[in-house]
């Protein structure tokens, strides 16, 4: 053969002529031709093999020159064929590549076979994956369609076929062709046709999905043979930036690919090529666009999650890039550190060079903790929590962390803090300290632990010996010296020095050699080396056997120091002989004491140890602590995702018994009531998770375990967290779980006394039993005999408490607790049940039980609930009662009928008044008295609520079972009658019904009216005595009496107007004038029903209501705004501008109470306009000079209810009142005060517009900076992000201000002022601008142009609005001008908005009443 193939770079390059040898194709034939070539071709391959491309290959070519103009059949049968010949290649090459006398020629052909076949595979390939990609795209709108089937039938199934391409390709590379090219170089034009389309095929925007993850890994090992065998790793890297850069989507692929390189072809060094590349990335080229920052990014985290270990050489080169300005890049590097931590750099087994790296890292996301971008701070805290979950955050940080993590719960960026909540979840699900944490619990141990430790510190230092130097140190610091002194002595000696040598010889020689031994090692330790030196040279002459000084046969400096170490230090201890003839050295003599210091110093040790652990346990249980009380307060954010965090965490701590974390849980539970589903679902499961769900061996245990947590619950539980936890029991009860039953039958033991349990644990057992009976009445109704023989029978009166609970628990069997149909279910008056509660009321009142009280009430209610004819028991209870009392009278009497009247204490020393003492001071206890008014109050109540829900109801139940019989009877006539007719008897019928329902109304009004306080009603006996109570404080000064007096009296004005119109001033005088707060939050609650249910007799007297969220005393206060909230967001109440009262309550000092106000705003702002209409008049009242309010208290309240304003007509109308509120303020306080409330708006263009047509009102106030700076900073928050059409109006309104401000109005030009008027129109014209109010027909209101259509031009010029009063046919009040009239309703409510009609306990439209 003498002809090379050369691989082109453009397919088009075949047909022109090359160099020398170089193959060209000669036979290019039409596309109706090519069948009949591609048949030859077919025979060839079957009786030549392989190599018969070498003589078809112009064939392959043919088609792909034509390839858009060929059929797809012809294609298909081309790919299949040259998919044969590079199979076949790979079966006959290597055997061929191991013969070794292959000759040159048949190398060659073998080397162009491989070249054309691989060619035309590759480029074919790429055709078709272009073909498919283009179908793809204009098939996709007509998905499903038979065009779009068809289309795709004929593009082949190309999704399977790929991987077949592939496969064939990777068999022929894996082998060793490398051989077939001279000295094994492979030519580049060869491997970039191979990899080129490996890269044309993962540019497939689908190549990432599922399905197609078969051909994306034949890919990615065929790009990882050319990167091992044939030098693609610089072209692989270079490549996967380009990809990264231009395919958002391939991150995760190209991720993928680079990791299988690295770690199944053995080539770790393209993770380091890429990185470097990523590196390299400037913060500038990252930020334009279409730089794939997203990308580079993803691929980052990705390789990070897959080969942390290969990318620890060259992490450094991403370093950089937490520095820079995209954020995107900073996560990816943080999760890189964080992947690193947590599989490579943890665990105790790190070398000193793998701990540094480990603290680097730690420290660098610790600084990305306060990171200025809000997605990298919580990127890095949810890596933290995957560290923490790993267990790979070494202990010496974990307190660090977890401040900083607490630190992040007060972030702006609620993702921040959802992050930050799943921290600290993670650090207490997985802490290594203890599985309770509570810092409470830890004190007693810790001190404990800490005296311990100071004993043993003092033990040993009084045992502790005087500090022994070893004789290795001290040899250590003498040798230097004594060095210099064996040198000098053995130099020749003088005549003098030989004489005393010899004296010094012949004391010597009296020694054996053990007493010279020590000799020189006690002139060693006194420094005198020069003896010592001498004394060892002679030794060896005297003691020529002695084993101590046989080294000195050979007379040098160094054998001399080694034998005088020797003798100084004693022999080593890893010595095999020891020597016994050898003196003793210090660190010898002092071993006899080291097992004890030993001992002693290894408890020391571990006492530390532990007393560092009991330390570190307390500082996290604190930081914990620490964190409920911050995530507690958001389980009521207006954020779903935040609010379910914070319950799960909630969940977490009160599984770990984390102090307070009960606080959490039960805080959470009124969210079941939450309209949000998801919240409701998150409170509900967790319930579940902590109550309802009990570990346990069998059902018995299990059944035990639920009941303990729930009672727990239940202990000292307010009356809100009950009814919450209904809800959840109830659904627990109701959904036919199968712990029910054991769980009833363990509630029924527990609360009879068959298992020793406490009081509270009974109670909370009679609780939840009513609650379950919510679900199936049967529960308690099966076993009421019980229930009246534990706790109403004989020894009610020793447990008031479990009394009531029980009476609660009966309660919930009655129809009022669930909708029945049918007759009412009640019990006979004579049941034992409420023989047992008027016996047991009765013997109460002459008792002083504090928990009387609250069971008389709930008796009280059941007896109405329960029993069918209430009003005659409660009538024979009063007379039992009253007559107990009268004997208790009885009784006083006789003993007090010899004592001096004016002894006891309170009486009084008037002789007049001392008649009517003996008579009513000594006669009757005060509680008994209070008690019985409490009773006849609570009566009085419930009988009237009788008469208006139970009677009615049972009137309109037979009623309607009346006209269902007449109906049944009129149906055969109603047949026969015209189907005209229909709808007027339906009419007439309808009519009759509504009518009926009036009559029955009338007639329980007329009762109440009438009959029940009537001279034969008991009930009529007390009232004058509730009365001479309430009027006569001085008198009947007793706290209790009179609080009892005071809501008997409110509860007796329940049944009529006529009671209440005659006893409301007393009430009102009683609320202003008692020195009891308990008396007025009382008449506060008194009040507020008789609002709602005489809303006209209250109305004139809403002023003193108001009043009272100014009160002293905190509790009345909380008392005054919870009414009035629900008053007025139940539109009970018309709002007024005495909310500013309510308003002042946003800086109260209690935060329960400001939190109350702050609630009662955000529901008023849910009303349309509500805040808007009244925040002119509350700036008036506030910034009123008799209030003297402090500026920075006021700036607090108007910030708040400034921020519900947000519509920009709103804030235009607002601008112009305020301005004009500007010409009435009279002090320089008042003009600050409504700038700084001009300045808190959210101003747009259009207020800006109307602030600048108002400037007349304000420009003459401009020289007070307190005026000047608030509507200054105006201009400054308008520039930012204005359009440059706004700034300029901006810029020019300042210097206008600005000018006025420093110079004075008088000394600006007028001509400058001019400027800003609109042409013909003067600057006194346009300020007085308003918006006129739409005329309906109303004679007071003022047209167009008129002279009275602002508060500038009334005569009136107070800055207070002034009140309405009564007298007054019109009232006077002011009205502000605005574009929408239905928006800006009067203030003062009209005569004919009076509500007249009275309004029952239980209100039921007409409609729905006829429904029934």
């Amino acid at each position: 053969m003498s002809w090379d193939f050369f691989v082109p770079v453009c397919v088009g390059d075949l047909v022109k002529t090359g160099g020398i040898n170089q193959y060209v194709v000669q036979d290019v034939v039409s596309p109706k031709q090519l069948p009949s070539h591609l048949n030859s071709f077919k025979a060839a391959l079957r009786s030549q093999g392989p190599l018969c491309i070498l003589e078809h290959f112009d064939t392959g070519y043919t088609v792909l020159q034509h390839c858009h103009k060929v059929d797809m059949s012809v294609k298909e049968d081309t790919l299949e064929l040259l998919i044969q010949v590079v199979s076949g290649l790979s079966v006959s090459l290597p055997s061929l590549l191991l013969n070794a006398s292959l000759s040159a020629p048949d190398r060659k052909e073998q080397l162009n076979a491989v070249k054309m076949s691989v060619f035309l595979l590759c480029k074919l390939t790429e055709i078709l994956e272009s073909d498919s990609y283009r179908q793809s795209i204009v098939t996709a709108p007509s998905k499903g369609s038979k065009k779009g089937k068809a289309a795709g039938e004929g593009l082949l199934q190309w999704d399977s076929e790929r991987e077949t391409v592939l496969q064939a390709l990777t068999q022929l590379l894996q082998l060793d062709i490398r051989s077939l090219w001279s000295l094994s170089l492979v030519d580049e034009e060869f491997i970039s046709c191979v990899t080129c389309c490996c890269y044309k095929l993962l540019e497939n925007p689908t190549i990432s999905h599922v399905k197609n993850k078969p051909t994306r890994d034949a890919i990615i090992h065929l790009l990882g043979v050319q990167v091992k065998k044939y030098n693609h790793l610089l072209g692989a890297s270079v490549k996967v930036i380009q990809l990264l850069q231009h395919f958002e989507q391939l991150s995760s692929v190209c991720a993928q690919a680079v990791s299988v390189w690295s770690t199944e072809y053995g080539v770790k060094a393209i993770v380091g090529e890429v990185m470097r590349e990523i590196g390299q990335k400037s913060s500038e080229e990252l930020a334009r666009e279409g730089s794939g920052v997203k990308a580079f990014s993803s691929f980052l985290s990705e390789l990070g999650t897959l080969v942390p270990d290969t990318m620890i050489p060259n992490i450094s080169v991403l370093l950089t890039h937490l520095e820079g300005e995209s954020p995107s890049m900073r996560v990816a590097v943080c999760e890189v550190l964080g992947e690193v931590l947590v599989r490579v750099l943890s665990g105790d087994g790190l070398d000193e060079s793998g701990r540094a790296d480990r603290d680097r890292f730690m420290d660098t996301l610790q600084e990305h903790l306060h990171d200025t971008h809000s997605y990298v701070r919580a990127r890095v805290l949810q890596v933290y929590t995957r560290i923490v979950n790993s267990k790979a955050l070494p202990l010496n940080r974990y307190s660090e962390v977890m401040g900083l993590a607490v630190g992040r719960l007060m972030d702006k960026s609620i993702n921040v803090v959802k992050s930050a909540i799943q921290l600290l979840a993670a650090f207490i699900a997985h802490n290594p300290y203890s599985c309770k944490l509570s810092s409470a619990d830890l004190k007693k141990p810790l001190e404990k632990e800490t005296d311990r430790l100071r004993e043993l510190r003092e033990r040993l230092q009084e045992n502790a010996p005087v500090a022994v130097i070893k004789a290795s140190e001290l040899w250590a610091a003498m040798e230097p010296e004594l060095l210099l002194t064996v040198r000098a002595e053995l130099e020749p000696t003088s005549e003098g020095e030989g004489e005393q040598q010899e004296r010094e010889e012949d004391g010597a020689r009296e020694e054996d050699d053990r007493a010279t031994a020590i000799q020189i090692a006690q002139f060693l330790r006194v420094n005198k080396y020069r003896n010592a030196v001498r004394l060892c040279v002679r030794a060896h002459s005297l003691f020529p056997e002695s084993e101590m000084f046989s080294s000195l046969t050979t007379l040098t400096p160094e054998t001399l120091l080694d034998t005088l170490a020797l003798l100084f230090k004693g022999p080593d201890q890893d010595t095999s002989e020891i020597r016994e003839d050898l003196p003793s050295t210090p660190q010898k003599e002092g071993a006899g004491d080291g097992g004890k210091e030993g001992v002693e110093e290894s408890e020391l040790k571990k006492q530390e140890m532990l007393l560092q652990y009991l330390r570190d346990t307390e500082s996290f249980a604190l930081q914990v602590e620490r964190a409920i009380a911050v995530i507690n307060t958001m389980l009521y954010w207006k954020t779903t995702s935040v609010v379910q965090e914070a319950v799960q965490f909630c969940v977490t701590v009160c599984e770990f018994s984390v102090a307070n974390s009960l606080t959490g849980v039960r805080k959470m539970l009124p969210l079941v009531w939450s309209t949000d589903a998801a919240i409701k679902d998150a409170v509900v499961q967790a319930y579940r998770r902590l109550y309802l769900n009990p570990q346990g061996d069998n059902t018995r245990s299990k059944a035990q375990t639920l009941v303990d947590s729930l009672s727990e619950l239940m202990v000292d539980a307010s009356l809100g967290t009950i009814q919450c936890l209904e809800e959840i029991v109830q659904e627990f009860f109701g959904g036919g779980s199968s712990l029910q039953s054991t769980v009833v039958q363990v509630l029924w033991e527990r609360f009879t006394g068959k298992r020793e349990t406490s009081s509270l644990h009974r109670r909370a057992a009679v609780l939840l039993l009513g609650m379950a009976a919510r679900a199936e009445r049967e529960v308690v109704l099966s076993n009421l005999d019980t229930l009246c023989s534990v706790a109403l029978g004989e020894k009610l009166t020793e447990d008031f408490l479990l009394a009531r609970d029980s009476v609660i628990t009966i309660c919930n069997i009655t129809d009022h607790v669930r909708q029945c149909k049918g007759a009412p279910f009640r019990l006979p008056q004579d049941n034992q049940l409420f023989t047992c509660l008027t016996q047991a009321i009765a013997e109460g009142v002459v008792m002083a039980d504090p928990h009387w009280q609250s069971f008389m009430e709930q008796a009280v209610r059941l007896l109405y609930f329960l029993s069918e004819s209430p009003d005659q028991l409660c009538s024979r209870l009063l007379q039992r009662c009253s007559r107990l009392l009268l004997d208790q009278i009885a009784e006083g009497g006789e003993m007090l009928a010899n004592k001096d009247v004016s002894q006891l204490p309170g009486a009084s020393q008037d002789p007049e008044e001392q008649g009517e003492q003996v008579m009513c001071i000594p006669a009757v206890s005060c509680v008994s008295l209070a008690q019985l008014l409490s009773l006849c109050g609570c009566v009085a109540f419930w009988q009237v609520s009788h008469l208006e829900r139970s009677v009615s109801s049972e009137l309109r139940r037979r009623r309607g079972e009346t006209e269902e019989r007449e109906e049944k009877a009129k149906v055969p006539s109603r047949k026969a009658k015209q189907a005209s007719n229909d709808s007027s008897v339906e009419e007439e019928l309808g009519l009759m019904g509504a009518s009926a329902e009036d009559t029955e109304a009338e007639l329980i009004r007329k009762i109440c009216e009438t009959e029940l306080l009537a001279e034969e009603n008991l009930l009529c006996s007390f009232l004058p005595l509730l009365v001479r109570v309430c009027s006569s404080p001085g008198r009947y000064c007793h706290p209790q009496l009179t609080t009892a007096a005071c809501l008997a009296l409110s509860q007796y004005m329940m049944i009529s107007p006529s009671v209440c119109e005659e006893h409301i001033r007393l009430l009102f005088t009683v609320l202003e004038r008692s020195s009891l707060p308990v008396v007025r939050a009382n008449a506060i609650i008194g009040l507020g029903d008789l609002t709602v249910r005489f809303p006209n007799i209250l109305e004139p007297w809403t002023q003193n209501l108001y009043t009272r969220l100014s009160d002293e005393n905190p509790a009345v206060r909380q008392t005054a705004v919870t009414v009035l909230t629900q008053l007025v967001l139940k539109d009970v109440l018309k709002v007024k501008g005495q909310v500013s009262e309510v308003a002042v309550l946003l800086i109260d000092p209690q935060t329960h109470i400001a939190s109350l106000a702050l609630n009662f705003f955000n529901e008023l702002a849910s009303k349309d306009n509500a805040i808007y209409n009244l925040l002119p008049d509350i700036i008036s009242r506030l910034s009123d000079p008799e209030r003297a309010m402090n500026e920075e208290d006021f700036h607090t309240i108007m910030k708040q209810l400034f921020s519900y304003i947000t519509k920009e007509r709103q804030t235009e109308s607002l601008v112009e009142k305020l301005c004009q509120r500007f010409r009435t303020a009279k002090t320089e306080r008042q003009w600050c005060d409504l700038a700084v409330s001009l300045s808190l708006l959210s101003m747009c263009e259009r207020g800006l517009k109307r602030l600048q047509e108002c400037w007349e009102c304000y420009s003459d106030k401009l020289t007070e900076t307190g005026v000047y700076q608030p509507l200054l900073s105006i201009t400054a928050k308008l520039r930012r992000g204005a359009k440059p059409q706004l700034k300029v109006q901006v810029e020019e309104f300042e210097k206008r201000l600005t000018a006025v401000h420093t110079r004075g109005l008088e000394n600006v030009e007028s001509p400058e002022m001019e400027k800003t008027c609109p042409e013909g129109v003067g600057p006194s014209q346009n300020t007085t601008t308003h918006t006129p109010l739409p005329n309906k027909g109303r004679g007071g209101r003022p047209k167009r142009g008129q002279a009275t259509p602002s508060v500038s031009s009334r005569q009136d010029d107070s800055f207070v609005t002034p009140k309405p009063t009564r007298k007054s046919s019109k009232k006077a009040v002011i009205t502000f001008s605005s574009d929408d009239e239905e928006e800006e309703e009067d203030a003062v409510m009209a005569e004919n908005e009076t509500p007249k009609v009275t309004t029952p306990i239980a209100r039921t439209s007409r409609r729905a009443r006829l429904r029934h």
